[in-house]
């Protein structure tokens, strides 16, 4: 739908897939200058708060759409074809969400809520460090209190979207924390901080998820807690983690099977039918390969999406296997996907910046898939947790 039958339809009466389709379509029409510019993309952050697409997963008694967790890898694949920048910046968003929803205070859901509702608050995640090497479930800066109220100062090296962000999710150790493991995570609105920019934001890839440094000062409320004092780690193990490997890699895959779209499409164009042998075997098995990976990564997406809704306790091995599994397999097959387009294509279409199947910016995006939460440190992990389940029990 267009936004002008959005509108005319009425916001009761309108599928979340069509306020998705919305935000794909302004989001493709402006993803090439967004990319060059490394510039954040607020025409679709502005169609995110119109179309009300923020408050997906916030439940209908405080205004949201109560979409479910399918909902949102559904909406990242469909948002991956149009912009990986947009649909990384989307799903990071709702996680923040869902973390407000399951563990937020019943104050604070009544305040933040509605408001991400209604579209006026889009979240930023806080929870990179400097001289930390990456761990999520600690932190160096602690969290001080005055009287009722938490003093929050932060530097995060790496914040999606913070210069544009309402609301911030930052994770700092618990006042009075005995060791860095003891982390808590605070709900911090733009308005009560002050919020310095640092460095400049040049990357490779994910150009538009302007993912700048910021330093953050201010005081929140004591209730703005999200869970309990120092114990983010049960915040992550059963919202952080499991949103994040489903949301990423549903993104990821969008951005691979747009990718192979736009190159079949071109192919059977009457200009690729005229300079391409459709019937050249290895052309074709190429297309087979990349067609595989693809498969491989949407059956895994949605065995591990319903492990995590039917699943009642997502900390055992077996889940934690399953979820680093996805995130692994999604980073890894989606770029070599699309690396293998560019080999099918050649120069002039799997090269150049300027060619309609956007192989190119595909595969810089893509890139960053492996570094996203490091491929590395999750089959450390992941060799941890299998000597756990020596009879290799699957979910």
């Amino acid at each position: 739908m267009t936004l002008t039958e959005l509108e005319a339809a009425g916001d009761a009466d309108v599928r979340w897939a069509d306020r998705v389709a919305a935000v794909a379509a302004v989001a493709a029409e402006h993803a090439a200058r967004r990319d060059q510019d490394a510039s954040f993309p607020v025409e679709a952050l502005t169609e995110l708060r119109r179309t009300r697409l923020l408050g997906l997963l916030v439940p209908r008694e405080y205004g949201g759409l109560g979409g479910t967790v399918a909902d949102l890898v559904e909406a990242g694949i469909t948002l991956g074809r149009a912009d990986t920048s947009v649909a990384m910046i989307f799903a990071m968003h709702c996680q923040q969400t869902e973390a407000v929803v399951r563990h937020g205070s019943a104050r604070l859901r009544a305040e933040l809520l509605p408001r991400i509702a209604a579209g006026q608050v889009y979240l930023a995640s806080v929870t990179t460090e400097a001289g930390k090497g990456g761990h999520l479930l600690t932190s160096r800066a602690a969290l001080a209190t005055a009287g009722d109220e938490l003093v929050i100062d932060r530097f995060a090296p790496i914040v999606t979207g913070g210069g544009h962000a309402d609301g911030f999710l930052v994770t700092m150790l618990a006042p009075g924390a005995a060791g860095p493991g003891q982390v808590s995570l605070v709900y911090a609105d733009r308005a009560q901080l002050d919020i310095r920019p640092s460095g400049e934001w040049q990357p490779l890839g994910m150009r538009a998820s302007h993912s700048g440094a910021l330093q953050l000062t201010g005081t929140v409320p004591a209730h703005h807690v999200i869970g309990e004092h120092g114990q983010f780690h049960t915040v992550a193990a059963t919202v952080f983690g499991p949103l994040a490997h489903l949301g990423w890699s549903a993104c990821w895959l969008g951005t691979a099977a747009g990718a192979l779209s736009r190159v079949l499409k071109l192919l059977r164009s009457p200009q690729g039918r005229g300079g391409t042998d459709l019937s050249s075997e290895l052309l074709l098995t190429r297309l087979s390969k990349v067609r595989q990976r693809l498969d491989t990564v949407h059956a895994l997406l949605t065995r591990t999406r319903q492990t995590v809704q039917d699943s009642p306790d997502l900390s055992v091995p077996r889940v934690q296997l399953q979820l680093n599994a996805l995130k692994i397999t999604a980073a890894e097959m989606c770029h070599s996907a699309v690396d293998e387009l560019v080999t099918a294509v050649g120069m002039r279409h799997g090269y150049l910046k300027n060619s309609p199947t956007r192989l190119e910016q595909a595969l810089r995006d893509l890139r960053s898939a492996a570094l996203n939460y490091s491929n590395d440190r999750l089959h450390l992990a992941d060799g941890r947790l299998a000597l756990l389940d020596p009879e290799v029990r699957f979910v």
